[in-house]
Order: C-alpha cells, then sequence, then structure tokens
C-alpha cells in the first residue's frame, strides 16, 4: 500500500512528529511504501474561496498543493499528523483540507484510506473530542475510510511523549 503522511507540526522534532517517524518506521517493516509532505515548512497558501476551481478545477494559486494533489491522487491512504492546537488541527493542516475544495468530488469518489496523529500537552479526558469529532465529520463528508487514530495526551514535548505509550501505539 503506498501511504501518504502529511505533517503539520512548526516543530520539525515535536511530539506529533515523533509519533510519526514511530508509525512510518512499522508501516515500512510490515512492507508500505511511505512517502511524507511536511505541511508546515511547504509552500502553501490559504483557500481563497474564490471558487475559480469549481471543485472540481484547477486552483488559481501556485504552490506546492499541486505536488500534494498529485501524492494523494497516487496513495492508497493518508495520514494527517498534527499537535493539538486549540483543540483542533493545527493551521496547517487545515489550510491543506480546506484547499481540498478544488478535488472534492474526486476526493470523495476515491474511498481513500485514512487516520490520524494527534498530540497534545493536555492529558484530560476531553482534550482531543473536538479534534476526533472534526476528523471524523471529515472522513464521513469527503467518504474517507477511517483506519484508525493515535490521540496522544501528556505529550508535551518528545520526552514527555517517550514516556507514554502512544510511541508503541498502532491504529
Amino acid at each position: 500500500m503506498k501511504i501518504l503522511v502529511i505533517e503539520g507540526s512548526p516543530h520539525k522534532h515535536g511530539s506529533s512528529n515523533l509519533l510519526a517517524e514511530r508509525f512510518i518506521d512499522g508501516a515500512k517493516d510490515a512492507g508500505h511504501e511511505v512517502s511524507v509532505f511536511d505541511a508546515a515548512h511547504a509552500n502553501l497558501h490559504p483557500c481563497l474561496g474564490c471558487d475559480a476551481c469549481g471543485m472540481a478545477g484547477v486552483c488559481i494559486q501556485k504552490d506546492d498543493m499541486e505536488s500534494l494533489k498529485d501524492d494523494i491522487r497516487h496513495s492508497d491512504m493518508m495520514v494527517f499528523v498534527t499537535p493539538l492546537y486549540y483543540f483542533g488541527f493545527s493551521a496547517q493542516i487545515k489550510m491543506v483540507i480546506d484547499r481540498f475544495y478544488s478535488f472534492n468530488g474526486e476526493l470523495t469518489s476515491k474511498g481513500l484510506k485514512t487516520a490520524l496523529i494527534a498530540a497534545a500537552w493536555n492529558s484530560d479526558n476531553e482534550t482531543m473530542e473536538f479534534l476526533k469529532n472534526h476528523y471524523l465529520k471529515l472522513c464521513n463528508y469527503l467518504n474517507f475510510k477511517n483506519q484508525g487514530m493515535i490521540l496522544g495526551v501528556g505529550c508535551g514535548s518528545p520526552s514527555m511523549t517517550e514516556r507514554t505509550k502512544y510511541p508503541q501505539k498502532s491504529l
């Protein structure tokens, strides 16, 4: 299977990317082909809401989304990786999701497998609820096939994350 991991942390060596690294290692060990798109450090711009694409055409913005769209088209699975920022996706991942608008129908018809990997400082039971619900609603809307979630609570720094169960957790 071809797996595309989309990282959305501005901290290249932060907790969510640490969890992603462990997932990637496991996926490769299982024989999957894995590629990574670093949304936090890519040349991406927010959706302008101009509707020039008509939800099925070319976006007027010329940035790294074109290569990401191509990567998504050739993947069997997409994994969203995000730190929890104010109980939701990071702005970098949200920007990618908003840009799905230009190929919304294509994504819906693909039935892409997806997963979510997230890391949060807090460790209370409600910490991940809004992110989880947003992700599941996105799966429902775009006909994504949720393969699981790793919702790492108490993962505020890489050293904290290493002491939790999440780096060894599988989907």
